[in-house]
């Protein structure tokens, strides 16, 4: 299916890196302009880097939790499906890189302003990307605390707490070297993971009841509002990489946008489609509340280790992609610091995160509430930026967006675009009067405890924002 993805303007691609974006070398851009010289690759790479990351242990963890919240195997796999269709808004936004030859973090000024989209970057950015560091650092570290006993290494709070800096290390050591070393690294990483996680496959599927059902199934306004919630949960994913221009940026302003959004949508649906339904699927025949214990007593002995190393693996991938869009959303908050040292300043909020989730928190918990919650925020986030790819047709001048000064076209009125910044807090707004997790909203009290907030909030905020930001797109439009 991969092969008919078109790559038009492959043969100008075929452009040797320059020594600013080689493997072995600390990337040297942050939010800055790519110019055109600089410019190189093909957009199939981007395949393996979400492919890579959406092979983890949380996806196995979301999947599973869908059975244990009363949905059969089959609304499971049916959901699972539905909410990973949300990649396609992931490799839609992705096509802005590199026509602005910028991260996502300075295209969003045409949204919200050079002043507006520092509060963007400083919440719906850097705190998101942050928060799902933890959330996976969180998997990860599970997995590990597995390996270490089987190690012979008692896992008390000291082993986890250098376990969680261990791992942390080897992900901000990835995000710091950058974008070469990335897409250097995913393809063996993913062809790698692919291997592991066909051997979980084949045991998951010796074990599991394909006919499974609840023993009081839910029906009516119960069984939606259980649908709705698990869409919303594989759905939090995609939607909080509103940063996928950061990883398109250095690639030709003549690639393929339909390639862009091709490799970047399947690379994440195809691995996210099989690890959630694994986790589906073995929730049918172990006790998914527990995911890595329970997984270990239907696979092989001699695979388990293979296995929880496969989990750290895959969760250094997704989190390596995290830390580097947090490390260059806080840059383009108004911090003057290199981007090295802002991913590691993340990669320090995140650890701290991560051992009161594990420490203090139920973790499970924890997992299924902020992903629900995040959506929120991150869904009409998502739709805004979106609308102004549409109303612009892609077209972003990346030294333009590079000037912050009150002379930038991008300042708009007082350095807000009040167009981008209403439509998000309207439908923020709209969400929030929809959404029943940790807490009930009016209008899902009103329908039995249905959540609409994730598609309410979306269809608010790009409708509104389809409506008001023409003016402002057509005034800064290259």
């Amino acid at each position: 299916m991969a092969s008919t993805i078109p790559d038009h303007g492959a043969a100008r691609a075929e452009v040797t890196p320059p020594v600013s974006d080689r493997p072995g070398r600390i990337e040297a851009h942050g939010i800055d302009h790519i110019p055109d010289t600089e410019r190189h690759g093909h957009p199939r790479e981007l395949f393996s880097v979400w492919a890579a990351a959406n092979v983890n242990y949380l996806s196995l963890v979301i999947g599973g939790a869908l059975v244990l919240m009363g949905l059969s195997l089959w609304q499971a796999v049916g959901v699972i499906v539905v909410g990973n269709l949300f990649w396609v808004l992931t490799g839609l936004l992705a096509v802005s890189g590199p026509a602005a030859g910028a991260p996502s973090e300075v295209i969003t000024r045409a949204l919200y302003g050079v002043m507006g989209n520092r509060v963007n970057n400083a919440i719906g950015g850097w705190l998101v990307s942050v928060c799902y560091f933890a959330l996976n650092l969180a998997a990860a570290a599970t997995a590990a605390f597995a390996l270490v006993e089987k190690a012979g290494i008692t896992a008390n709070v000291p082993v986890k707490v250098a376990v969680v800096v261990v791992i942390a290390a080897l992900t901000l050591a990835i995000s710091v070297y950058g974008h070469a070393l990335i897409i250097k690294l995913y393809l063996p990483i993913t062809l790698a993971l692919a291997g592991a996680f066909t051997v979980v496959a084949l045991a998951v599927f010796r074990h599991a009841d394909f006919s499974y059902a609840p023993a009081e199934p839910a029906s009516g306004a119960e069984l939606w509002a259980l649908l709705i919630a698990g869409t919303t949960m594989i759905a939090s994913g995609p939607l909080s990489y509103t940063t996928s221009a950061d990883f398109s940026r250095y690639l030709p302003r003549t690639a393929s946008k339909r390639a862009i959004v091709g490799w970047t949508a399947l690379g994440a649906f195809v691995p996210s489609v099989v690890v959630c339904s694994l986790g589906a699927f073995a929730a049918t025949a172990v006790d998914m509340t527990d995911p890595q214990n329970a997984l270990q007593g239907i696979l092989p002995g001699w695979f388990v280790p293979i296995f929880l190393l496969a989990l750290v693996l895959g969760t250094i991938s997704i989190n390596a992609l995290t830390a580097y869009s947090a490390g260059l959303a806080l840059q383009a908050v108004g911090m003057r610091i290199r981007r090295t040292v802002s991913v590691l300043f993340d990669g320090t909020v995140a650890v701290a995160l991560t051992l009161y989730g594990l420490l203090v928190s139920n973790f499970l918990d924890t997992v299924s509430n902020a992903l629900q919650v995040i959506t929120v925020l991150i869904g009409p986030l998502m739709a805004v930026y979106a609308a102004d790819i549409v109303l612009r047709r892609n077209r972003y001048d990346g030294r333009t967006l590079s000037d912050e000064t009150p002379g930038s076209p991008f300042w708009f009125t007082g350095g807000v675009n009040w167009a981008g910044a209403l439509s998000l807090l309207v439908g923020v707004a709209a969400a929030a009067l929809c959404v029943n997790t940790v807490y009930t909203g009016p209008v899902a009290t009103a329908l039995g405890g249905v959540d609409l907030s994730l598609p309410v909030g979306m269809i608010v905020a790009a409708g509104l924002y389809a409506i008001t930001g023409r003016r402002a797109v057509a005034a800064t439009s290259s």
